[in-house]
């Protein structure tokens, strides 16, 4: 591997996309391990591609995906040249999971200066026995807080991916079983 390409992959293992209510507390520094059947670095860009059978893990978290670009920005000066990672775009069978949930879609952007998640396109949300769907799922890493909502890929034609139906939630919540004299 050329020397110049180093900070580059070294900024893609610190970065990882992550999901779900469970994840306000993630260790965002914890090691980082990916692999895929093909990295394209375009230093003129400012992004790399990592292409076919994209895996991410990062502790209890995983991402997989077809398609993985890396948007960064060149940091520092002369032989401390590094790189920041900014954004994360996942495309193609997109399913992030951790040890309680598993959030599926067709598309995944991180924001990784706003700690922000935005899943697009038939979007399921699976937490222990629970199930939401939708058009967009939408994670805030800094609260915890994740929001489902109908929405697609605006502009897109229905039927194409990014859209689901309707533009409305669906899901199931289980509910515990009760004694028959219990009032709770």
């Amino acid at each position: 591997m050329p020397p110049r390409l180093t900070p580059i992959i070294f900024a893609l293992v610190l970065a990882v996309p992550a999901s779900g209510q469970a994840l306000k507390d993630h260790n965002a520094k914890a090691d980082v391990f990916f692999d895929a059947d093909r990295i394209e670095v375009q230093d003129r860009s400012d992004r790399a591609i990592l292409s076919g059978n994209v895996r991410v893990r990062q502790g209890p978290l995983t991402l997989n995906a077809a398609r993985l670009t890396v948007a960064y920005a060149k940091t520092g000066g002369g032989s401390t040249n590094g790189v920041d990672v900014e954004r994360l775009d996942a495309t193609g069978g997109v399913v992030v999971t951790s040890a309680t949930e598993t959030a599926r879609g067709d598309i995944a952007i991180y924001d990784l200066t706003r700690r922000i998640i935005t899943m697009l396109g038939d979007v399921t949300l699976v937490q222990r026995q629970n199930e939401l769907r939708g058009g967009r799922l939408v994670i805030d890493l800094n609260t915890g807080r994740a929001v489902v909502d109908g929405r697609s890929i605006e502009g897109a034609p229905e039927g194409t991916i990014g859209t689901s139906g309707g533009g409305r939630v669906s899901g199931r919540f289980t509910v515990a079983p009760r004694d028959e004299g219990s009032d709770k």
